[in-house]
């Protein structure tokens, strides 16, 4: 579903929250997505509420730090800034220990200038979760969109490259080059009169809307729906109008792959898989007032998993194991190939 206005906004938080009263063992994705919504409509004191409920109330959230940056970007950005300073100063004396949290600090003090601050985090961030040697296989997506972040702040303070801007280089997979995608000055060729420079620079923003974290990006992943084998049998059987959809089990599987390496390769950032069962599907068909067997449900069911905290990120490191749940690791399945490249 496409949402475009502030009611949609408001209407799918209202969706999400309702969500969270019928699964309160998935609380605290569900009200920061929620709160995700209220921000892009404008209601941010309602989202800065969602915010002080996770924090204040019980169970504590899984990820404390990441809740508290989220609040202070918030409350700077409707004329909190005195409390939003005194969160974010209190977040950088703790030693880093998630890359979504730091991220979002050094955007906040980026966002309003504070260019030398927000290279700081960054660079603490990169220090705590990407020390050399690294081997960039093993890094978490939100340690490589921490680096990309840091190579971004660093080229708007014209400082040269060094490793941790190589790694984030390699880690890029737009078709714009990251030096390219975050020179200060491509910004002036939005005035320019001539149509080349014009395209190009929506070639640029586009590869940039495909690598940013937006609000609704944070911290829930774009995400497929893999079928298990067993659960794709019994999915079929029970509404066999989905078999267009899936023909064969190897086949969904292929497509799965398939699907993330293109979305991949466009800039999509914060890639995931989400497990569907036949009887959770039915669950969510019904709370959706649908049938099962209508397929435009499926990237739904997809989202709405994803939103309750379900997604295992996408690739997975090349020793461990493959998404598809084979038992055999990632570089010797699914990932087979990608070990060339």
């Amino acid at each position: 579903m496409r949402l475009d206005t502030p009611a949609d906004h408001t209407n799918e938080a209202e969706r999400l929250l309702r969500t969270a009263e019928q699964y309160p063992e998935d609380r605290e994705p569900l009200l920061l997505r929620a709160a995700a919504h209220l921000e892009l409509a404008g209601d941010r004191p309602r989202a800065t509420t969602l915010y002080d409920l996770l924090l204040t109330s019980a169970p504590s959230p899984e990820n404390p730090h990441l809740v508290r940056a989220l609040k202070a970007a918030n409350l700077w950005e409707y004329g909190h800034e005195a409390e939003a300073r005194a969160i974010i100063t209190g977040l950088r004396a703790l030693p880093p220990t998630d890359a979504a949290a730091w991220q979002s600090i050094g955007e906040t003090l980026e966002s309003h200038d504070e260019l030398e601050a927000a290279h700081s985090v960054f660079t603490a961030a990169a220090e705590a979760l990407a020390p050399h040697p690294v081997d960039e296989r093993e890094l978490s997506h939100p340690t490589q969109s921490l680096l990309i972040g840091r190579h971004r702040v660093r080229r708007l303070l014209a400082l040269p490259h060094d490793d941790w801007d190589v790694l984030a280089d390699r880690l890029h997979t737009g078709t714009v080059p990251l030096d390219d995608l975050h020179d200060p000055k491509r910004t002036w060729a939005l005035g320019s009169s001539d149509p080349a420079e014009l395209r190009a620079e929506i070639t640029r923003l586009r590869s940039e809307l495909g690598t940013y974290r937006t609000a609704l990006s944070r911290p829930f992943p774009v995400t497929v729906l893999h079928w298990p084998a067993d659960e794709l049998a019994e999915l079929l059987a029970a509404y066999p109008e989905l078999e267009a959809e899936y023909p064969t089990y190897a086949a969904h599987v292929t497509d799965l792959e398939a699907s993330l390496r293109e979305l991949a390769a466009s800039g999509t950032p914060n890639l995931g898989v989400v497990r569907g069962t036949v009887p959770s599907y039915e669950a969510f068909a019904a709370a959706e007032s649908s049938s099962p067997a209508n397929p435009a449900l499926l990237p739904q069911y997809a989202t709405a998993l994803a939103a309750r905290g379900h997604a295992t990120p996408w690739p997975p490191a090349r020793t461990s194991a493959c998404w598809c749940g084979s038992g055999v690791a990632y570089g010797g399945c699914h990932g087979e190939d990608q070990a060339q490249r």
